[in-house]
């Protein structure tokens, strides 16, 4: 500790000059006002009658806050301290005429005073240090806590690492299990303020005492190293200076610290690289390295291994929730798998709406005008776009099968039951025309040849007019995309009876195989409509069993509106615009677009897509889908989105 008098020009000491320097006092004049500050050490200033004019109250005080200690000399006659002092501005007072061991007394005591000042300020900053460390864990604490992106969470464990310890460099290593189960360690992230183009190239390495990190890594504890070129020969570890070489570099001081888990093992290990006086300092040439760069303390190794243990637990769960996230997304695939091994001719179309729902989201996100310009989605809220898009149809699990795969009007059993009956009354007819051909030869073969033309063209035309049944069945069979088609020749058809084997009359077709064929528009009638579009109602159900987190909350009730209109011809709930949110206004949009522009549906024809968006247009028009949300659409090219892996 050292200790410095300091004394204006013209106070006069050569009475204890030589007892000062047998002191070990260093005694030096201070020339004007504005000069007068404490030294390294305890700083004591001597100010003479003189001289108080030069120095006013408020120049003192803050000398004297700032660690210092004045002891005043009166003027000829001053017994005591002069009323122009405040009783808390000096540390002692001597008269006039004082003698040398008057003087060191009293500067002893102004030392000591300023000393136990000089602990006290020492002690205010170290609680004020200690006070803001504990706000900066606690604040990098929560901000490790609420990040969830894996490798955003690396860089601002590294980050808050090298502002805490003003780290010039830092690097993270974390502890992997290989195939054959021996850990490794990889070499993950790395930043060099002082040599940002030092690149980043991940590698791993064994885990073993041969390097710091795994020495570190091994042994679960603090390394402190002051230089790292002049390490104990004992050392089990080395350095790679290799990188410092090529850029010019020099690691000097190095803190290297374990991230250990709840249970005690180390998963990684943090790496700080030179600390520095200044922390915006830039290490350019060797001079640098040599005035700015100083040890690690061990108030630091407590602080690191603080933020380590916070990082720990940090990277543990964002592994954690990164795994719950993969488990979930393979429950949703496998889910999707599902509906579509129910309906394989429907394969990827909840895919492709998931990907082209989330595609229009980002667009409407960014857009500046318009209805939309205050609406935005966070990565939450675009996840869960995307998952409900991918889930909008399983309620398709509790349709039946051959309602969810019917891809005719008629069912395949009951087509085949309509060709056995075409077969049946041809073959019928030609067993008449032959019976009738032998009566009349039995009776008389006069005039057989006539009479043989004559039924011959008479069946033939009646063979005619069933094949055209027939072909009339086959085309009336067939779903069509909009309403059309005309089916009086149809119903004639129907009013045809034939007689079966029992000699009763029976229709060309039944009641419910002319209800089928007369289907205006697809291939379902009423019923079997209803019947799949209560799939949106099961998917509802079956996405409430499901606990979702907060950020996914809102996934039922959007795949609930996919199949609402905005005018309130929509199903199951028939709600209007106010009630239908915009994510399922948007899944609405693509799901129409790909159900009718999907090639690989046998009970439809595939509909080009500027016809498909014609189509979607027309319901635009009629009130049914949102203007703004198709125009974006169309103009962004959504429709040309492919699905994404």
């Amino acid at each position: 500790m050292s200790y410095t008098l300091l004394y204006p020009s013209r106070c006069d000491i050569t009475a204890i000059e030589d007892a000062l320097e047998a002191s070990g006092v260093i005694a030096e004049s201070i020339r004007a006002a504005t000069d007068l500050r404490p030294g390294d050490g305890i700083t004591v200033f001597l100010l003479d009658s003189e001289s108080r004019a030069d120095y006013a109250n408020d120049v003192l005080r803050r000398f004297v806050k700032s660690g210092g200690a004045v002891v005043a000399v009166g003027a000829e006659g001053e017994e005591d301290i002069p009323n122009e002092f405040g009783p808390d501005l000096l540390a002692g007072f001597l008269r006039k005429d004082f003698g040398a061991r008057q003087a060191l007394l009293m500067l002893r005591t102004a030392y000591r005073e300023a000393a136990a000042r000089a602990d006290c300020e020492r002690a205010t900053r170290e609680a004020e240090s200690l006070s803001t460390e504990v706000d900066d864990l606690t604040s990098i604490g929560m901000a490790l806590a609420t990040e969830r992106d894996y490798n955003a969470l690396l860089d601002l464990i590294l980050l808050n690492a090298r502002r805490l310890t003003s780290s010039d460099a830092g690097s993270l290593y974390l502890v992997e299990n290989s195939e054959d189960e021996k850990k490794t360690l990889r070499f993950k992230l790395s930043t060099t303020y002082s040599r940002p183009e030092i690149p980043l190239v991940e590698f791993t390495m064994p885990l073993d005492k041969a390097s710091i990190a795994g020495f570190v890594a091994t042994t679960g504890e603090p390394l402190v190293i002051d230089d790292a070129y002049f390490l104990p020969p004992d050392s089990e570890y080395s350095i790679n200076r290799s990188i410092d070489k090529k850029y010019g570099y020099r690691t000097k001081s190095m803190l290297t610290i374990p991230m250990t888990d709840h249970k005690n093992e180390v998963i990684g290990v943090l790496q700080l690289i030179n600390r520095k006086l200044d922390f915006d300092a830039e290490l350019k040439v060797p001079e640098d390295f040599e005035h700015q760069v100083i040890p690690y303390t061990r108030r630091l190794v407590h602080l690191v291994s603080a933020l380590a243990g916070q990082a720990a637990v940090s990277i543990e769960n964002s592994q954690l929730y990164e795994d719950i996230e993969r488990l979930f997304e393979g429950f949703v695939r496998a889910s999707v798998t599902a509906i579509e091994q129910r309906d394989p001719t429907t394969s990827g179309h909840s895919g492709r709406v998931a990907d082209k729902t989330v595609g229009l989201a980002e667009i409407v996100d960014g857009v500046t005008d318009g209805p939309y310009r205050n609406e935005n989605f966070s990565r939450e809220e675009i996840r869960e776009i995307r998952y409900a898009g991918l889930l909008h149809d399983f309620g398709k699990v509790g349709v039946r099968e051959q309602v969810l795969v019917k891809s005719k009007k008629l069912y395949p059993p009951d087509l085949a039951l309509v060709k056995q009956r075409y077969a049946f009354i041809r073959l019928t007819a030609e067993q008449k025309l032959f019976r009738e051909r032998v009566m009349f030869l039995e009776a008389s073969s006069e005039g057989y040849d006539d009479f043989k033309r004559s039924l011959e063209e008479e069946h033939e035309k009646q063979m005619k007019d069933l094949d055209r049944f027939m072909q009339l069945v086959l085309e009336s069979n067939e779903p069509t995309v909009l309403p059309e088609g005309n089916f009086d020749e149809l119903l004639r058809y129907a009013d045809r009876y034939y007689e079966d084997l029992d000699g009763k009359q029976q229709p060309y077709l039944a009641d419910d195989e002319v209800r089928f064929l007369s289907i205006r528009k697809g291939s379902l009638d009423d019923s079997e409509r209803l019947e799949i579009e209560s799939h949106v109602t099961h998917t509802y159900k079956f996405l409430l069993q499901i606990p979702w987190t907060k950020e996914l909350s809102y996934i039922p009730a959007i795949a609930y509106g996919h199949h609402e209109k905005l005018n309130g011809g929509g199903y199951p709930r028939r709600i209007v615009e106010k009630d239908i949110p915009i994510q399922a206004r948007m899944m609405t949009i693509a799901d129409i677009f790909d159900a009718l522009t999907a090639s690989d549906r046998p009970y439809k024809r595939a509909v080009p897509t500027e016809r498909a968006l014609d189509i979607i247009g027309y319901e635009v028009k009629d009130g049914m889908l949102d203007s703004d949300l198709f125009d974006m659409f169309v103009q962004a090219k959504i429709f040309e989105r492919e699905e994404s892996a």
